[in-house]
């Protein structure tokens, strides 16, 4: 390794933006649907070598998920995360010369985790730039210094190699029309509205489906879904998403058991690969699994909200673990060391939050690919009307940059999914997978 091991440095100044991202259909997911929310940015300068250097990294401000209490309003969700932002910031500008891994500052919660994540992207986006040298390079090189007792991460990142495209495994939210007459509310722009246009347009050859708590509705919708679904020639695969809709492990077997019975579901049923967070997190880590993950590998997500969180969980059963930037990109690390250890029916996933083109989008597919995932769920795309909300010269500058993964259409830049997938290869390239920049000027700065 050169020039990159000298990893050291100083945190001068974070900033924080956020701009507003209206969907251009509702997207609903557990206890809420999603029309519109901010997107937050974060930007810090790092002293390195001598010289001050910039990164950044975005994230939506997304309500009722990280957390779900109904008596929280979504502006109180904001308000939450936009806390954990501020709070990370003192803790990191408190520090002196240090790894970026040594500056990571990871908490409990997935509120307190959510300030940490984005700022430890940015920081590492500084670094690569200062170095010049790419996401990947400076993740198998370990260049943030990245430990972790009980794994040689050293070797494990090392043996790392990302790949140039990617699977999009489509989203069918809760309130997605399925055929042209479920579509009360047509937008029509021009882009896919029900799961016949997507597959048509898209090619997808992943789903994730999600369900929603009862077992006779969601049969229901997914002999729907599977209806579409069947019509594909090609193999397909999809997960079930819970969003911690069922109350406890009987429930989710019961289901499990329905859509293996159903006729209508044959297909789909032998398709599905694994259940994403079905059991509402104060009760998915509070009794054993097994029973379930023993019919189809189940795996957490909302309830990894700590480094011990993944542990817990396989001593109960789990199979596996999702990784969201939103949760921290070390995280991500060390529960994929953890599966490679655990071997083989141990497993990472990677899951969206709606995230959006640019910053969000190009880190965490740089992440996922890296970390030897070949589909990864992409939902921004679908529910929101890619750049079109964005000053046409930065539209432009992330186009011209990664020409392979955006596409300009139905006048605006977006997403490029062709059979199902993204190609990547232009996130190899100096910084955290972008060679583009967000405009400044057009977010507004965040108090």
């Amino acid at each position: 390794m050169g020039s990159e091991q000298i990893s050291r440095f100083t945190i001068r100044e974070i900033t924080f933006h956020e701009r507003e991202v209206k969907l251009r259909m509702p997207f609903r997911f557990g206890v809420v649907t999603l029309t519109e929310s901010p997107q937050a940015f974060v930007r810090a300068k790092i002293f390195f070598q001598g010289r001050e250097v910039e990164g950044a990294a975005a994230e939506l401000l997304a309500p009722k998920w990280f957390d779900k209490n109904p008596a929280l309003s979504n502006e109180d969700n904001y308000e939450q995360l936009r806390a954990s932002l501020r709070r990370a910031r003192e803790a990191y500008l408190a520090g002196g010369p240090n790894t970026a891994y040594g500056h990571s500052r990871p908490s409990v919660g997935l509120v307190e985790n959510y300030g940490p994540a984005l700022i430890d992207r940015a920081v590492l986006d500084a670094l690569c730039r200062a170095l010049g040298i790419s996401f990947y390079r400076a993740i198998k090189a370990n260049v943030p210094g990245v430990d972790f007792a009980g794994l040689d991460l050293a070797s494990f990142l090392q043996h790392l190699t990302a790949a140039e495209r990617i699977a999009a495994r489509h989203t069918v939210g809760l309130v997605d029309p399925i055929f042209p007459a479920d579509n009360a509310h047509p937008v029509k722009d021009g882009l896919p509205e029900t799961l016949e246009e997507v597959v048509r347009r898209y090619g997808h050859r992943w789903f994730k489906l999600k369900v929603g708590g009862n077992v006779r509705a969601d049969v229901e919708r997914l002999s729907a879904i599977a209806a579409v679904l069947d019509r594909i020639g090609e193999p397909y695969h999809a997960s079930l998403d819970g969003n911690e809709q069922y109350e406890n492990v009987e429930g989710v077997l019961e289901l499990w058991r329905e859509i293996k019975a159903h006729p209508r579901l044959k297909r789909l049923a032998c398709s599905i690969v694994f259940i994403e967070q079905p059991i509402k997190r104060q009760n998915a880590l509070a009794k054993d699994v097994s029973a379930l993950s023993r019919e189809v590998p189940v795996i957490i997500d909302e309830s990894d909200d700590s480094l011990e969180a993944f542990p817990r969980a396989k001593a109960l059963g789990y199979r596996g673990v999702s990784s969201k930037t939103c949760k921290g990109l070390y995280k991500s690390l060390i529960n994929a060391a953890r599966c490679a250890a655990w071997g083989e029916g141990y497993f990472m996933s990677g899951e969206d939050l709606t995230i959006q083109p640019g910053l969000a989008l190009q880190q965490d597919l740089a992440l996922v690919s890296l970390l030897g995932l070949t589909h990864v769920e992409r939902n921004g795309h679908h529910y929101v009307n890619g750049m079109a909300a964005l000053p046409v010269a930065e539209q432009e500058a992330f186009l011209r940059s990664h020409p392979d993964l955006y596409e300009r259409s139905h006048g605006a830049v977006r997403v490029r999914i062709e059979k199902g997938l993204l190609q990547i290869k232009s996130l190899d390239c100096p910084g955290f997978a972008s060679r583009a920049m967000p405009d400044w000027g057009s977010t507004r700065s965040m108090n």
